[in-house]
């Protein structure tokens, strides 16, 4: 029990304290109208042996019984709410708190997991938890506190009645620990189908543009029907694993009451119990069950909430990218042997290379020869596997993550924005930032005058993405808040790779305002837009092949100098054929 309340208060037993006194309290109260009841029962029976009937130990009795139901429901209020504030509370508090430390974690920790399995946990996951805190775990507490209670209390009055009550309780639990087996088994299968459900449906979702462009049908659908009756399948399994079994375990807890009954009616044959205890022991002992079977009936879905938070706390344990130092104020970075791969596929063999502060360093070379990997290092999105990243001559890992990036603004090539306004998504930049001060980098990034054509200009809401801009307006945006930032650091992911002969010029214009001063790698998709840069470093399979200024590449005559020449004549080829039909010469 001790690691199911660790499980579903998420590491913080403290919180169902509160919860469980307050439960328990309640379900004791809700015994002090039945004990009323058998006073009252009492006076029925002296009115039948002796002729006499006390109306006013009667009445007494019958307002006793009312106050206590008064009482009962007024603890029971408090209890409700007590119990539905912190477990909600968990909830709240737990999505931050996971959502801050997932912001903390290398990228390759959430990529590794898989979007759709860290929306299950962030939403399904913390909806299971609050359902076991809110209705099932502060309740199964008190039901033990008041089983042990009144098995105890009954016991001292005819621990002869009080064992036959509870004859049937420790096969019971017995059968809910075999029970408890099958349900972890396919609760473990439950958890894998519903992640794989979400991120089928994720996918369609997301992809749903290439599914409209292209028509698919029939099979390329498969996947996500497959997820879904996967996931109904593990759903009946799973009710099915512990069902039966419950329904038996519950039957032979009540089973004690027929026992009790009987015990007491040989007893009371006897002479050895009096007719007001055997009422006690009817009416107490009938209400003494309710709790208990409702934990044990629970006990299934308690499990399934329990599985829920192992699986947040798991992903809270996941541990932190280290470091405590402030970044250096000089803004060179150094690649010193550097390794590094995606689970078995190492991307980055033994690489040194050096970008100098103040400089234009480009990066070029074919798709998947490790380009991007080298920036996602530069900014610590991970950590090499083998060999350092320096940054001012400083470790980085030696470096506090986030003071590291504070210095460091990125443009990607996939531009993500947020569903807000234009302005809110800028200021993301520098939350601090005033309205004044967003225009300025606007303007400077080239999409003010886009931004005041739009409905509602700056207050204008952009759709999730920013799926109601163009790439072109997007990147800019992402230039802006860059801008904004002013970190001395710049890292350009092929901003201009996908983006027509107009919104290229425009990004091009804003991206030269925002390396002014700075220190600025860039992945360059089209050579002709480095030309000027003070270093480029051609990278081939994970290498640098050569290294240089544009002039000293080309007369090298190697790869840089042949890359040069095929975009030169396909640039050409474009200039003659304006209207072509897309036909590429020969290469």
């Amino acid at each position: 029990m001790r690691g199911i309340i660790e499980a579903i208060t998420c590491g913080e037993p403290r919180r169902i304290a509160r919860p469980a006194f307050w439960n328990t309290i309640a379900q004791l109260v809700w015994f002090l109208p039945f004990i009323c009841l058998v006073l009252i029962v009492d006076c029925m029976f002296g009115f039948y042996a002796t002729g006499g009937l006390s109306n006013a130990e009667l009445w007494l009795a019958w307002a006793g019984m009312v106050a206590c139901f008064v009482l009962a429901l007024a603890v029971e209020n408090i209890a409700c709410k007590v119990t539905f504030r912190s477990g909600y509370a968990v909830g709240a508090e737990g999505r931050t708190s996971l959502a801050e430390h997932i912001r903390k974690l290398p990228l390759g920790k959430l990529e590794g997991k898989g979007a759709g399995s860290i929306a299950t946990t962030m939403m399904n996951d913390f909806s299971l938890v609050e359902t076991g805190m809110t209705h099932l775990l502060a309740q199964a507490i008190s039901a033990g506190v008041v089983a042990l209670v009144t098995t105890g209390a009954l016991c001292l009055l005819d621990w002869r009645m009080g064992l036959a009550l509870f004859v049937g309780l420790p096969l019971s639990l017995a059968i809910t620990a075999i029970a408890q087996g099958l349900q972890n088994r396919a609760e473990r299968r439950l958890a894998a189908t519903r992640m794989e459900q979400t991120t089928r449906i994720q996918e369609y979702l997301r992809g749903m543009r290439a599914i409209k462009a292209h028509h698919l049908q029939g099979a390329s659908f498969t996947t996500l029907a497959k997820a879904c009756e996967d996931y109904r399948d593990a759903c009946m399994a799973n009710e099915s694993a512990a069902g039966s079994l419950g329904a038996v375990s519950e039957a032979i807890l009540r089973s004690g009451l027929a026992c009790m009954t009987l015990a007491g009616v040989y007893l009371l044959a006897g002479g050895s119990l009096d007719p007001t205890g055997f009422s006690l022991f009817l009416l107490v002992g009938t209400r003494a069950f309710e709790p208990l079977a409702v934990a044990l009936t629970s006990w299934p879905e308690l499990q399934r909430c329990a599985a829920a938070g192992r699986r947040i706390m798991s992903l809270l344990g996941e541990p932190e990218m280290p470091g405590e130092s402030d970044a250096p104020e000089e803004c060179s970075i150094s690649f010193d042997h550097v390794s590094f791969g995606y689970d078995d596929n190492e991307v980055l063999h033994n690489m040194s290379l050096d970008i100098r502060a103040g400089e234009l360093t480009a990066l070029v070379g074919p798709s998947g020869s490790g380009k991007s990997t080298i920036l996602r290092l530069a900014a610590r999105f991970w950590d090499p596997q083998a060999g350092r990243v320096l940054l001012g001559g400083l470790d980085e890992r030696s470096i506090n993550p986030e003071h590291l990036l504070s210095r460091v603004s990125i443009v990607f090539q996939d531009v993500y924005l947020f569903q807000d306004t234009i302005e809110a998504n800028i200021r993301y930049g520098r939350a601090n930032a005033t309205h004044e001060e967003v225009v300025q980098a606007a303007k400077a990034a080239r999409c003010h005058d886009f931004i005041m054509e739009l409905p509602n200009g700056y207050d204008t809401v952009i759709g999730e993405g920013g799926s109601t801009l163009s790439g072109g307006e997007r990147q800019r945006i992402s230039i802006a808040r860059a801008l904004l930032k002013d970190a001395p650091i710049v890292l350009l992911d092929e901003a201009t790779s996908a983006l027509d002969p107009e919104n290229e010029a425009e990004v091009q214009a804003a991206m030269g305002m925002l390396a002014q001063g700075r220190t600025v790698v860039a992945i360059a998709h089209r050579l002709r837009t480095v030309t000027r840069a003070d270093a480029i470093y051609v990278i081939d399979s994970g290498r640098v092949a050569e290294s240089g200024t544009h002039e000293s590449l080309l007369a090298k005559g190697g790869t840089y100098a042949k890359l040069w020449g095929l975009q030169t004549d396909l640039d050409a080829w474009r200039a003659k054929h304006p209207h072509g039909n897309g036909d590429t010469p020969a290469q």
